[in-house]
């Protein structure tokens, strides 16, 4: 009996180095492609950052220089430059950029949630959440935004029509950005 308990304790041994080997080597492999990732991420967040410079600043910045909105290239490539407009609410001004927004006349800008969680057996109570909410004292949370593209089709239409919108609240940003298009290979 006892050759046999040896018999499978050795194998259950050698299994388990086996394994462990295979386990320890995966675990490494996973920590470095975990590292690799990671360090790409960052290299395609610096690209992104030095593209967005090149392609709203340098480029744009250069063609002005030499009174060029539009060129061409031997390649048939274009280089143009457009206008772009950008906005966007900061959370810390959220209630003045909403407050604003309705005082001017642009509250349907403003999307408004109300929502609160039943729990399993309370089927009967969230249909009829939104005649009972208030009395009940249920817990709410709310929610109140603006469409980031709404915000910036906004922007862009008020702005174009001489609308004096406080920068501050909006973080209204108004920039040109090159845009080249290339031939098409066929």
């Amino acid at each position: 009996m006892s050759s046999d308990f040896e018999s499978v304790a050795e194998q259950f041994s050698s299994i388990n180095e086996d394994g462990m080997s295979r386990v320890s080597k995966l675990a490494h492999l996973q920590l470095t492609l975990e590292d690799r990732v990671k360090a790409l991420e960052e290299d395609v967040k610096t690209a992104k950052r030095s593209l967005k410079e090149v392609a709203e600043e340098q480029l744009p910045a250069a063609m002005a220089e030499h009174n060029m909105t539009k060129i061409g290239l031997e390649d048939g490539s274009e280089i143009k430059i457009n206008k772009f407009y950008n906005a966007s609410i900061p959370k810390d001004k959220a209630d003045m950029s909403f407050a604003w927004l309705l005082e001017n006349g642009f509250g349907d800008l403003i999307k408004n949630q109300v929502a609160t969680n039943f729990v399993r057996g309370q089927e009967a109570q969230a249909n009829e959440f939104a005649d009972e909410l208030a009395e009940r004292g249920m817990p709410v949370n709310s929610r109140k935004w603006v469409e980031p593209m709404s915000l910036k089709a906004w922007y862009k239409e008020s702005t174009e029509k001489g609308i004096s919108i406080p920068d501050e609240l909006f973080g209204g940003y108004i920039g040109e950005k090159a845009k080249i298009t290339t031939p098409k290979k066929g």
